[in-house]
């Protein structure tokens, strides 16, 4: 099953049930009620029900990109990976946004957020409503209503790895939620639709039924294999693993110190690096439009599906590329561009995150350096005209002339052809990489995890050597140290949605251990309280909802 080429009609599922929670509106594509029984009265129904649980990923509704089926919130806002990067990466050192009017983007980006925030907002409801539609999805592919319907043979075989990929998936949101809310509303497939009034789960609770999901329907997922294109992008056992060990990983920042699980993320990690997967040559290969035919789709463990002609949205790797292009000096895609054209100046690095690759001339034959410190401008025919210096500092947000940009992601492929769509990318996010594998192993390895160092050290050096093209970069023993990894994971994983969640790690984030510009607010940056470790549940939810709890300062 190639999940992007049943995306057009995978929504329609959706309409089979609507959400009862006040920011969770589905309005359905027509005005015909669809029912259970129609939508599932033939064979393939089933494919379509479980990319609709898949698409809620990446497209966020039946009407095109720009219309939402989370009613109140803006399309973009509400889909799911730009709600992920604006809660993982622009709350960071990372990246800012130039146009910090919009809603809820000034908050984000100097950690002042509160209930009311719409960024915040739009994650929840999203990952509120991919629980929702693996729920559905799991009610109506029981035994009892495939006996019903005559189900049987190798189709029954079939929609069992489904459902355990529609719960590989329901973890996924969950583990989304445990890590910046430590706190979800608990619904499962057992209880009404809808997310009014159900019971809320949080902490070790909600950490611990994660864990035994992912472990449960290990058996009837499909084995990892890389390279097979007629699976790419489902949710099998090797997807179930990296959940576990990001799970395992920051088990002691969820559950406290004396919960750790670093021997439990390592022994993971090895189950994982054992499975078949393998790093691409080329690092940039994971970014550009063909990453899940090039060979980096033997390196990423789960992608975001995008598509130009047919899986269109106004996030993903899409608003990443098109914010990373200039748009102060005219700059228009070309074929030496980023292959799209749309918007421009949204993204640009805070000096901190460019600090990591230029200030040592080492780091500039680092292929992962993607930072540009020059504005290039073009004539009408596509030719260079100037290339000025950049300053490394933003001193005023709104003046787009200030900070260095970033050109990590492309609609170019690998042979240099633009993408299907100037505006919309085929350019699959990849959320998890077996790079970060190999991070994962060495952390927990010197976090007491057991393991063995020399292996550690090796991992970490596949990583510098891809990067730099030979072993003239690779580190010793004596620079294998727990500040070397935090920053060597910005450098291989930056604007991949890990950043917070790693800062946090490293007890970096709150505090004024480490200010970065804009934390906080000033320019120098400032301490934050403990509260901003965490993000608030929604204030519409809890109105809707009075079972959900709140977090500590919020």
């Amino acid at each position: 099953m190639k999940l992007y080429k049943i995306f057009l009609y995978a929504f329609l599922f959706i309409g089979i049930f609507s959400s009862c929670e006040d920011d969770l509106n589905i309005d359905l594509e027509d005005d015909d009620d669809l029912l259970a029984e129609d939508v599932f009265s033939t064979p393939d129904a089933y494919d379509r029900a479980i990319g609709g649980v898949y698409a809620n990923l990446s497209v966020v509704g039946l009407d095109g990109p720009g219309n939402s089926n989370i009613a109140g919130i803006d399309a973009g806002t509400g889909q799911y990976v730009r709600g992920l990067f604006n809660l993982q990466n622009l709350s960071t050192d990372e990246t800012i946004w130039t146009f910090e009017n919009d809603p809820g983007i000034r908050q984000i980006q100097r950690n002042s957020w509160d209930a009311n925030n719409v960024v915040v907002l739009g994650f929840w409801a999203r990952a509120t409503f991919q629980i929702s539609l693996v729920n559905e999805f799991l009610r109506q592919t029981t035994d009892e209503k495939l006996d019903d319907r005559g189900v049987s043979g190798d189709l029954r075989s079939t929609i069992r790895a489904y459902r355990a990929e529609a719960r590989v998936l329901r973890a996924l949101a969950n583990y989304h939620l445990l890590d910046l809310f430590r706190r979800a509303p608990f619904a499962t497939e057992n209880d009404p639709v809808g997310f009014t009034r159900v019971p809320e789960i949080a902490g070790q609770e909600l950490f611990n039924y994660i864990e035994q999901e992912l472990l449960a329907v290990d058996a009837d997922l499909l084995d990892v294999a890389p390279g097979n294109t007629a699976n790419y992008g489902r949710a099998n056992k090797g997807v179930a693993k990296m959940i576990l060990a990001k799970l395992y990983l920051n088990a002691g920042v969820y559950l406290g110190a004396e919960n750790q699980r670093y021997a439990d993320c390592l022994t993971t990690c090895q189950e994982i690096i054992g499975s078949g997967y393998s790093l691409t040559p080329d690092y940039l290969n994971n970014f550009n439009a063909d990453n899940d035919t090039n060979g980096a789709q033997n390196e990423i463990i789960f992608p975001v599906i995008a598509d130009g002609t047919s899986v269109r949205n106004f996030g993903g790797a899409g608003i990443i590329i098109q914010g990373q292009q200039n748009a102060r000096s005219g700059f228009q895609p070309t074929p030496q561009s980023l292959g799209v054209g749309g918007f421009g100046n949204l993204y640009r690095i805070r000096r901190q995150f460019g600090e990591l690759f230029v200030t040592d001339v080492l780091f500039q034959n680092d292929t992962r350096n993607t930072v540009v410190t020059q504005d290039i401008e073009l004539d009408d025919m596509g030719g260079i005209v100037t290339q000025e210096d950049r300053p490394i500092e933003i001193n005023d947000i709104s003046d787009t002339s200030g900070g260095y940009l970033l050109a990590k992601y492309s609609n170019i492929t690998s042979t240099g052809e633009p993408g299907k769509d100037a505006t919309f990318v085929d350019t699959d996010f990849p959320l998890f990489r077996l790079a970060d594998v190999y991070l994962m192993y060495a952390e927990a390895q010197l976090r007491g995890g057991g393991g063995d160092r020399t292996t550690a050290l090796g991992f970490v050096n596949a990583l510098r050597e891809r990067a730099f093209g030979n072993a003239l970069a690779n580190i010793s023993d004596a620079n294998l140290t727990l500040d070397f990894i935090l920053d060597e994971r910005a450098r291989e994983l930056h604007w991949e949605c890990h950043r917070r969640q790693d800062l946090i790690r490293f007890g970096n984030y709150t505090g004024s251990t480490y200010n970065w510009t804009y934390k906080g607010g000033p320019q120098n940056g400032s301490a934050i309280s403990e509260n901003f470790a965490l993000f608030p549940v929604p204030e519409s939810s809890r109105s809707a909802n009075p079972n959900l709890g709140q977090n500590p300062g919020f």
